[in-house]
């Protein structure tokens, strides 16, 4: 085999996943969410600068605020999942670099001083990281529903009025539910995507 991982794995995270558009009752424990992120945590980001923010909706309050926010076509698989993660970039990030990436410690200051710069890096790295985490809740026996169709201003002032946080996705996390699936979708084939130079 040219992989490393074994069949199963690969169905599990990649052939067999699919977006989860219904979910079952059975509770996401948070002991199951740490498990996810102590795994996902170690894949890369630029700098180390590891800027993804994560918020568990748990409370019922909390939900009703964030459903109110979703796109109509949404709002019902969010009331419903057993948990949802609202998925941020932290425009802060910099502020830990010192830490985060110890063998150039100078990033903060030297490449990341200003915000603009700041919030293309973290918008692009931690996309990279709602990725790795979409790919976590699978490894979990878990299936995730990410969504970007939100008011994502609303969300902003919501759940980050601090003003250091920009939304990027809301992922419902649970056990498949009836129907929970659409057909898959066309995937591009190699030779449409991949050039050699």
């Amino acid at each position: 085999m040219t992989l490393q991982l074994d069949t199963a794995a690969q169905n599990l995270l990649f052939r067999d996943a699919r977006t989860a558009n219904s979910f079952t009752t059975e509770p996401v424990t948070d002991e199951q969410v740490q498990a996810v992120y102590d795994l996902v945590k170690y894949a890369p980001t630029a700098y180390n600068q590891q800027p993804l923010r994560i918020v568990l909706v748990r409370s019922e309050e909390s939900r009703e605020r964030l459903v109110g926010l979703m796109n109509e076509g949404n709002r019902a698989k969010t009331s419903t999942a057993p948990l949802v993660a609202v998925l941020a970039a932290d425009n802060e990030f910099h502020e830990e670099l010192p830490v985060q990436f110890p063998a150039f410690p100078q990033a903060k200051e030297m490449l990341f001083a200003e915000r603009p710069v700041r919030e293309r890096s973290a918008a692009f790295n931690a996309a990279l990281q709602v990725g790795y985490f979409i790919l976590g809740v699978r490894a979990a026996g878990l299936a995730a529903g990410p969504m970007t169709g939100f008011d994502a201003e609303g969300i902003n002032k919501e759940f980050f009025p601090e003003g250091d946080h920009s939304v990027l996705a809301v992922v419902n996390i649970g056990k498949p539910g009836d129907n929970a699936w659409r057909a898959r979708s066309p995937r591009l084939p190699y030779d449409e995507v991949v050039t050699t130079v």
